[in-house]
């Protein structure tokens, strides 16, 4: 069996708190709640050498990104069946979700292209962030796979995971 090597990034200053509402499938909702996430990044690699090194930095740099952007929002999926966009200015974003209306101030919303806020959906939105920023670590051929754990409290959470082919 082939040597496989991981790097694992988790961190205190990587948490970010955020409000959502899961919407399940027969058009009802959770109550507008938050929790204090906790984002866990996993890198596989097969090469732990000097030349193949893969450095935490740019990783946490881009970690802490997305801390700042979510942290203190509500998070919208913006491709759920039961969300509407009713109208966004500068100052508030109003919109219906399983028939109730909500207007909030538009800079405390992040808008995800998901159809849901579960930690699973977080987790692929988080990945999808990751590599848009980082692109060019990405495609290092030394990593196997990315993988990005999302916990809402201790113990629960999910995960998400890219393993190149």
């Amino acid at each position: 069996m082939p040597e496989q090597f991981e790097l694992r990034i988790r961190k205190e200053a990587l948490k970010f708190a955020a409000s959502h509402m899961t919407v399940f499938p027969d058009g009802t909702k959770e109550s507008l709640h938050g929790h204090q996430y906790q984002p866990t990044l996993t890198l596989t690699f097969k090469d732990a050498s000097f030349k193949n090194m893969i450095p935490f930095s740019n990783f946490k740099v881009a970690m802490k990104k997305i801390a700042a952007l979510w942290d203190e929002k509500l998070l919208i999926a913006t491709e759920n069946p039961f969300y509407k966009k009713v109208k966004s200015t500068r100052a508030s974003h109003e919109f219906t979700l399983c028939k109730k209306r909500y207007v909030i101030p538009t800079d405390e919303v992040i808008q995800l292209k998901t159809d849901n806020i579960t930690c699973e959906t977080l987790a692929r939105a988080y990945f999808d962030f990751l590599s848009a920023e980082l692109d060019l670590l990405m495609d290092d051929p030394n990593i196997t796979s990315v993988s990005v754990y999302i916990e809402e409290s201790p113990g629960q959470g999910a995960a998400f995971t890219y393993a190149k082919a």
